[in-house]
C-alpha cells in the first residue's frame, strides 16, 4: 500500500480550501464551515479493491511516463477508521480517517475527496495537499474501487483483469515510444527501468536503491523515474569518478547525454563519452527499459568510479 498522495501532509483540520493557479503563484482562500462531512455507515464493513486509477486525461500514464498504478485495498470500519492493505508487509492495517469538510478525508498518508460511494464501488480524487492547503490544480488523480462481491459474483471477473492497462493506455504509449527512439530529447521514464549486468569482472554495477524517509515524504513509487546506478571499473586508465546520464535505447543501445558536473561540463563531456563508449559498453549487457511490455528509449544516471588498481 503506497501513499497516494506524494506531497507533505501535515494537516490536523482541513477547514481551508485553497484554489490556486498553479506555478503563477495567484490564490484565493475561504473559509467553508457549512460543507458537509462524508459519512462511511452506508459502505462499513465492505471490502473493496482498487481496481483504476487515471490521470485528468483518462490514462494511467502520462507524458513524462509517470503511471498511477492501482494497488490498494480497504474496508471502512467506522466514519473515523478504515482497514488498509499494505503488499509491501503483505497484510492489513488499521489507520485512523480524519474526517474533514467538503467530502474530503485523510487516511493511510492520503488525501481524497469523495466523489462516489455505494455498495458496489467507490470513485475519489486523490488531493494534492501541503501545508494546510489543497491545490486543485493539481488534484488530478482520480481512484475507483470495487466491492469483492461486485468483482467476482457480478463482473465475475478479478481485480488482477480489472487492474490492466487498456487499449488507450497501450496506444499512447505505443505512440510516445515510436516518437522517443527518434528524438532523444523526448525520452520519457520507463515503468520497468533499465537493467544493467556486467559481462567482465572488471566492472561492478548497483542500482541505486531509493528507501521511503522523510526527505520523501515516506513514498519511493516513482523511484523508477529516476534510475541511478553505481559503476566500478578495475583496471582502469587512470583513478577517476564522472557522474553522467545515458540515453538506452530500445535495442539497449548506450548514447551518452550530458554531464551531472557542473565543473566539468564544457571540459569533460568527451572523456565520459569515451567511458560509455569504450568500458560501459563493452563490459555490459543491457535490458532496455519498458512501460506496459513496450520497450523503448529513456535515460539513466550513472556515477562511473574507474580504479588503476585491480
Amino acid at each position: 500500500m503506497r501513499p497516494l498522495n506524494k506531497q507533505k501532509i501535515t494537516l490536523t483540520n482541513l477547514l481551508l480550501v485553497l484554489i490556486g493557479w498553479l506555478y503563477t503563484g495567484c490564490n484565493v482562500k475561504f473559509d467553508r464551515p457549512d460543507l458537509h462531512k462524508v459519512t462511511f455507515k452506508p459502505v462499513l464493513g465492505i471490502h473493496y479493491t482498487e481496481v483504476r486509477r487515471r490521470h485528468a486525461t483518462g490514462r494511467s500514464v502520462d507524458k513524462y511516463g509517470y503511471v498511477v498504478a492501482p494497488d490498494w485495498r480497504l474496508t471502512f470500519l467506522s466514519d473515523d477508521s478504515a482497514s488498509v492493505y499494505d503488499p509491501i508487509k503483505n497484510k492489513f492495517a488499521n489507520f485512523k480517517i480524519t474526517n474533514d469538510h467538503d467530502s474530503i478525508f485523510y487516511v493511510a498518508r492520503s488525501w481524497f475527496k469523495v466523489k462516489k460511494l455505494s455498495k458496489d464501488s467507490l470513485v475519489f480524487q486523490v488531493m494534492a495537499v501541503e501545508s494546510n492547503v489543497i491545490y486543485l490544480l493539481r488534484s488530478t488523480v482520480f481512484t475507483t474501487f470495487y466491492s469483492d462481491d461486485y468483482i467476482k459474483n457480478v463482473l465475475k471477473t478479478t481485480s488482477d483483469i480489472l487492474r490492466k492497462p487498456d487499449k488507450q493506455d497501450t496506444l499512447f504509449v505505443e505512440g510516445m515510444s515510436a516518437y522517443a527512439n527518434s528524438h532523444y530529447s523526448n525520452v520519457f521514464a520507463a515503468r520497468e527501468p533499465v537493467v544493467l549486468k556486467s559481462k567482465s569482472p572488471y566492472l561492478t554495477v548497483e542500482k541505486v536503491k531509493v528507501e521511503a524517509n522523510e526527505q520523501n515524504r515516506y513514498n519511493a513509487s516513482d523511484a523508477y523515474m529516476y534510475p541511478e546506478y553505481n559503476i566500478k571499473i578495475k583496471h582502469a586508465y587512470a583513478d577517476f569518478f564522472y557522474s553522467f546520464t545515458v540515453m538506452v535505447d530500445e535495442n539497449g543501445g548506450l548514447h551518452f547525454d550530458k554531464s551531472l558536473m557542473p565543473d566539468l561540463e564544457k571540459t569533460y563531456p568527451q572523456i565520459m563519452k569515451g567511458i560509455t563508449d569504450g568500458y560501459l559498453k563493452a563490459y555490459l549487457n543491457v535490458i532496455p527499459g519498458s512501460t506496459f511490455g513496450i520497450k523503448h528509449t529513456s535515460r539513466i544516471t550513472v556515477n562511473v568510479y574507474g580504479s588503476k588498481k585491480g
